[in-house]
């Protein structure tokens, strides 16, 4: 095998990694039922009206129309390399399915276990995110279609984040509403509360502090 194999292959790695942990974080976020994260917010919410049709599978769907969306912004300007989205779409919603049933066996049966669980979501997305960076193969149609947006329009990637998120939580909001009654989830499932802001707020936060170790066990090997 020579060394650009090796290197394809350790890049997909590492960020296969990535997507493990940060669908493990979506898995945790649920389980805990004080909120998941503003991109995972739609998923969760139509996953809760067509109970059929799992989370894994809206969250690839999602990312379709993601992917679309871009096509329409960038028109010729959208280039081949971006189709590298589609698989990643389909990867990241089977490993959201299966982190699911992982922790499906975990017992939550106060706020302080489900504060817990939230907190273990913001760690394990913050170092999934790293790891993401530094493999440099999958790329995820959120955060894509957050740059694109930001290109076409001149606004700060950073505040382009924080509008498309506000609009996922507040589309999620707007169907839970029309299709429960309540702007959470359906009365007894929760998929927009205090989770989702200390989600939305902290793990760029907690990335600050988990960045250096995470570069020290993988950023060399890539180099």
């Amino acid at each position: 095998m020579n060394k650009k194999t090796k290197d394809i292959l350790w890049r997909y790695s590492v960020a296969t990694l990535g997507l493990i942990l940060v669908a493990l974080g979506v898995a945790l976020s649920l389980k805990s039922n004080l909120g998941t994260a503003p991109v995972s917010c739609p998923p969760a919410i139509l996953n809760l009206r067509w109970t059929g049709i799992s989370v894994g599978t809206f969250t690839w769907m999602m990312h379709i129309v993601f992917i679309l969306s871009q096509v329409a912004m960038l028109g010729k300007k959208f280039k081949a390399e971006y189709l590298m989205q589609i698989p990643a779409a389909f990867v990241f919603g089977y490993l959201c399915d299966a982190a699911i049933w992982a922790v499906d066996g975990i017992v939550v049966n106060n706020y302080l276990t489900r504060m817990a669980l939230c907190i273990a979501t913001v760690i394990l997305t913050a170092i999934g995110i790293r790891l993401e960076i530094i493999g440099n193969a999958w790329m995820l149609a959120g955060d894509k279609t957050t740059q694109v947006i930001s290109e076409v329009t001149g606004i700060k990637f950073s505040n382009v984040k924080i509008y498309f998120d506000i609009f996922l939580v507040a589309l999620s909001a707007l169907f839970a509403w029309l299709a429960f009654g309540v702007l959470t989830g359906d009365g007894e499932n929760v998929v927009i509360r205090e989770g989702t802001i200390i989600l939305a707020f902290f793990t760029g936060l907690c990335m600050k502090i988990t960045d250096p170790l995470v570069d020290r066990l993988f950023l060399r090997k890539t180099t």
